[in-house]
């Protein structure tokens, strides 16, 4: 077998294990059921940073709709020749090269990939933890976090945020999603953790 046939075989099954994200992400019960690994890496993260599943779950949605290579549009010259992205943002979370670096850096996971969906979560409740220490946001306050998450927190900070009615709204919407979120996970949460009544 020749090389380049070896090397289009490993592509072709490398691109078969892609994940798709949920049919129905307006229902985080049958997120996680049809994605049977997710609860247990939003799970961790939740465990780890003190970050409710339900934002965790909301941001990503927001920024990605579950797509693990998201990515911005492309910038195209003449229609036809492909330019620069508008920025490095890539993957379920968004995250941008330089605090993602950080955030390697700053965890020791420096294998962490930005298209994993466990690696993506951990990042999110890193991220939400390091803005409740900076700027006392509550971890449960999806509004804001996302604000502080979109705008760093330095622009946060400087409120870049007020002029942009645009993203105040995308933010509530997130706050709405998380609030869902919350309650639906509620009726399943004892299902996805295994346990089961003894009677």
């Amino acid at each position: 077998m020749s090389r380049y046939l070896i090397q289009l075989l490993i592509v072709l099954a490398v691109s078969g294990c892609a994940t798709t994200p949920p049919t129905n992400q307006d229902d985080i019960c049958k997120i996680f059921y049809e994605k049977d690994d997710w609860f247990d890496d939003v799970e961790d993260a939740e465990s780890r940073w003190g970050v409710p599943i339900q934002i965790i779950m909301a941001f990503i949605h927001q920024e990605s709709r579950f797509k693990e290579g998201a990515q911005p549009e492309r910038t195209w010259y003449l229609g036809f020749i492909p330019g620069p992205r508008k920025s490095s943002a890539y993957g379920y979370s968004q995250a941008k090269d330089p605090v993602w670096n950080e955030y390697r850096n700053a965890t020791g996971n420096g294998w962490a990939s930005r298209d994993d969906f466990e690696d993506a979560t951990d990042f999110i409740g890193w991220y939400i933890n390091g803005t409740h220490k900076a700027l006392k946001i509550s971890k449960w306050d999806a509004k804001n976090q996302y604000l502080a998450y979109h705008e760093g927190r330095g622009g946060y900070r400087r409120g870049s945020w007020k002029s942009k009615k645009w993203l105040i709204q995308v933010a509530e919407k997130v706050k709405r999603r998380a609030s869902r979120y919350g309650a639906q996970l509620k009726t399943c949460r004892d299902d996805l953790e295994g346990w089961w009544p003894f009677w």
